[in-house]
């Protein structure tokens, strides 16, 4: 994927004490549209790249698909992803609490965290959200970019679908804060361990207690706070 689909020069206005005209580049915000059966299901915004990851995994971590076996066909244009499902699939996905006995190292939390914030769309931008999938907690799976963190997280959760990869045995890490909606993902994936720079909402920590799923905010430096199930965490 080139900067060029990812990023658009403009000029703007500079105001320090004064007013430059200067030319920077900005995120290139994208329409992708979800057809399932020939229907649109959904228009996602995103960030260009791993359309075919974000289509699958959206749909994995919505509940709308349970693996690989409900898809007979999948096809990827510049603004679309077309989807066609197996007969007799059920649109409505029940998935039930995490079921994992993965333990990580604390200082594998740390090192995951830091691999998702290496981002230089980020530095360059500050527009993008981050996310990564580590298998055991310690071998990267995927890393994404995109304009949202639940996005940036589904092309991870896309990805690991592709590679056949054991959601039980995977850390999650996102930037940002963690609402439910995270959880929901890492619940319906069957993710045991979500980690985060940024801190999970009320309802977050309350749907991961439920699920069993272990979530790890505020990882900065050598510091973290565990906000569930800490079993998970050595």
């Amino acid at each position: 994927m080139t900067d060029n689909k990812i990023l658009q020069p403009i000029e703007l206005i500079r105001v320090n004490g004064g007013q430059k005209v200067i030319r920077e580049r900005i995120i290139r915000e994208t329409a992708l549209t979800l057809y399932l059966n020939g229907d649109i299901y959904a228009t996602a915004m995103i960030t260009a790249g791993m359309e075919r990851e974000f289509a699958m995994g959206h749909l994995y971590a919505q509940g709308i698909i349970s693996g690989m076996t409900d898809i007979t066909s999948l096809s990827v244009t510049e603004k679309a992803v077309e989807i066609t499902l197996a007969k007799g699939f059920k649109s409505s996905t029940k998935r039930e609490p995490v079921n994992s006995d993965l333990v990580v190292h604390h200082e594998s939390v740390f090192t995951c965290v830091k691999a998702i914030l290496k981002s230089k769309i980020f530095s360059e931008t500050e527009a993008v959200h981050s996310a990564g999938l580590f298998l055991e907690g310690e071998e990267p799976v995927a890393i994404t970019e995109d304009l949202g963190r639940h996005h940036a997280l589904d092309k991870c959760i896309g990805a690991a679908l592709f590679a056949g990869i054991d959601f039980s045995r995977t850390l999650a890490a996102s930037t940002g804060r963690q609402p439910t909606e995270m959880i929901h993902k890492c619940r319906n994936a069957g993710i045991p361990i979500m980690a985060t720079k940024g801190v999970p909402t009320s309802l977050a920590v309350a749907l991961a207690k439920e699920s069993g799923i272990t979530i790890a905010g505020l990882v900065r430096g050598k510091n973290m706070i565990v906000y569930s199930h800490p079993e998970r965490i050595r």
